[in-house]
């Protein structure tokens, strides 16, 4: 079972900080083997969305109003830890996310820029391609809309 929480930036306690951090870089840059500044001066102004299972931080994206990373709203860092991929939390956690952005920025339409390799992923979760893939911090990825 994955719990998700929603908070800002000033409402992160240090070790949910820490444990974001962390989990982003594990994935992002020693799995994916990355290179590239994950700390871009943006989580202030997002909204971050914390998926627990069993009081560890196993999933997270963060979530930004329109205008505030693309002209509509939109998710980032989409991210599980790969031990708990098996459990489809990456769909639990883009729920919620969906979700957040409705609740709190009261919109439905949604831009993500995704890795190509998981366009299917994010088409069962209504999620279009659009525009022509490019390389981002040398992974090939893909601009998705959902209305």
């Amino acid at each position: 079972m994955l719990t998700t929480f929603i908070k800002s930036f000033k409402e992160l306690t240090t070790k949910e900080l820490y444990d974001l951090l962390q989990l982003r870089s594990e994935v992002f840059v020693v799995e994916q083997d990355c290179v590239y500044q994950d700390l871009d001066g943006k989580d202030e102004k997002a909204l971050h969305i914390l998926g627990y299972s069993h009081n560890r931080l196993v999933a997270y994206t963060r979530i930004f109003k329109p205008l505030d990373y693309f002209k509509e709203a939109s998710i980032g860092r989409v991210v599980v830890k790969e031990s708990d991929r098996k459990f489809k939390y990456g769909y639990k956690i883009m729920q919620a996310s969906i979700k957040a952005i409705k609740s709190h920025y009261n919109v439905t339409e949604i831009r993500i820029s995704a890795q190509t390799y998981l366009k299917r992923f994010y088409n069962n979760l209504d999620f279009k391609e659009v525009g022509e893939e490019y390389l981002e911090d040398g992974i090939p990825h893909i601009n998705m809309i959902k209305s």
